[in-house]
């Protein structure tokens, strides 16, 4: 079976003017399609930059990226938009939801920009809101809901547009340990139901729940040792 996700060699310099950081060292990464990967690593590692070419917010200086058997590495801002849109879903840390919109309406975003039409989008983001538990929430706004529930609503909207890959960043780092608990659930039902998600991570107890962990240190990915997953 080809990768889902490949990267070889990749490299990314920052060049300051004045010196030039190296963030990135010759990362290679291969992720199945099916996969649940988590990539750890502390402050300053270099993971938020991997994580920005692996969500194609950014390019490689050097080295290949191969998203679903197309190099990505060397696209234009547009091209990559395109990508994105498409193929990733996003989770963050900070949920990035507009605080002047329902749940509905947040969910419903990424099919406003994909053009699709009103009743269809609608349609969809009331399913996606269905599926991680907050059919009864669709008309709240943010400030109405917990923090479980707002990153709920960011998975929803991170699957709404049936995406290739979840790509969610410190999915849990705003939330108590029962809002973690329910959040790791869900991602581990979306991964039985065949989705493939790629985490981010510096907490090596929330690393463990996937399948397999990268460890990223200075620019340089190595695989630890197979956590084996939620039964």
């Amino acid at each position: 079976m080809s990768a889902l996700l490949r990267m070889r060699g990749v490299r990314k310099v920052y060049d300051t003017g004045v010196i030039a950081v190296e963030a990135l060292r010759g990362i290679d990464l291969d992720v199945e399609a099916g996969d649940f990967v988590a990539i750890m690593g502390p402050s300053g590692s270099g993971k938020s930059t991997l994580m920005h070419i692996l969500g194609c917010l950014d390019v490689p200086t050097g080295g290949s990226y191969e998203l679903g058997g197309v190099d990505v590495s060397h696209m234009s801002e547009a091209e990559l938009a395109v990508v994105r849109n498409a193929q990733i879903g996003f989770v963050f840390q900070q949920f990035n939801l507009l605080a002047s919109m329902t749940a509905l309406r947040n969910v419903e975003l990424p099919l406003i920009y994909a053009g699709v039409g009103r009743a269809e989008r609608r349609e969809r983001a009331q399913a996606a809101l269905a599926r991680v538990g907050l059919a009864d929430r669709v008309e709240h706004r943010p400030g109405e809901l917990s923090g479980g529930q707002q990153q709920r609503v960011s998975v929803a909207r991170a699957l709404v547009t049936d995406p290739t890959l979840i790509l969610a960043d410190e999915p849990t780092g705003n939330l108590d340990s029962v809002s973690t608990h329910d959040v790791l659930a869900l991602f581990h039902e979306l991964h039985d139901a065949g989705r493939t998600i790629v985490l981010i991570t510096h907490e090596a107890d929330v690393a463990a729940e996937a399948h397999r962990v990268w460890r990223i240190t200075d620019g340089l990915l190595s695989e630890a040792a197979p956590s084996g997953g939620r039964a």
